[in-house]
């Protein structure tokens, strides 16, 4: 592919089991507010830090394809569905940067909890040679750098961004904190009010709570 252009790509993985309106709102605001081209939503194969998910790859991969239609900054990516194995974020950018070369940015979207656990992600010292981190973040709230696990200090001392324009000025290596509206809604709360019977509507787009009931997702729980 060529590297035309070289507007952000951002990277946005999870279970989404099922994906809701947490997960899409900040995907959204994140594409509009750091003009990235798109923001691939990657559904895992198998989480390698939770269990097992609920729903099969199949039926995540519908959800996810069914909550985004009609809106082009949002893009399915199944390629950790087609992998077999532990989903490990470091092997999805090595694709990436295949697919997209090794000067387009890339801009992997954690939340702030992900980021406070990075160091114990497979590989995670690779993860700032390979694409930016944009920390998505609810707004006021403040990094505490004296809280940081000793080895993510240094990597938000010495690659830490202050703007989003400047995501564009190398393929990887910064961090951004980025503030965007986090909505309390958990994909486990739904899972357990559907299981009781309960209703997960505008709780996620209404397609998915479709598909949800039609295949009768999560009432075995």
């Amino acid at each position: 592919m060529s590297d035309a252009g070289l507007e952000p790509i951002g990277i946005f993985g999870g279970t989404f089991d099922p994906i809701h309106f947490g997960h899409l709102r900040p995907a959204l605001e994140l594409q509009e507010q750091l003009g990235l081209e798109s923001v691939h939503l990657i559904p895992c194969n198998i989480p390698p830090h939770r269990g097992a998910p609920h729903a099969s790859g199949a039926a995540r991969r519908a959800m996810v394809e069914l909550a985004i239609a009609g809106e082009p900054g949002l893009r399915l990516d199944g390629r950790e569905l087609a992998r077999p194995g532990p989903s490990y974020m470091v092997e999805t950018l090595h694709s990436l940067r295949e697919e997209y070369g090794a000067q387009r940015p890339l801009c992997l979207i954690i939340g702030a909890d992900a980021f406070l656990t990075l160091p114990s992600w497979y590989h995670w010292q690779e993860l700032p040679r390979l694409a930016h981190i944009v920390v998505a973040h609810r707004p006021g709230w403040v990094v505490d750098e004296a809280q940081l696990d000793g080895a993510l200090r240094p990597l938000l001392q010495q690659h830490r961004l202050e703007a989003a324009a400047q995501l564009r000025a190398s393929p990887a290596g910064g961090v951004l904190l980025q503030r965007v509206t986090q909505l309390a809604i958990s994909a486990t709360g739904i899972r357990e009010r559907v299981a009781a019977g309960g209703s997960a509507n505008y709780l996620l787009p209404q397609p998915v709570w479709d598909y949800i009931r039609q295949h009768n997702l999560y009432r075995s729980e």
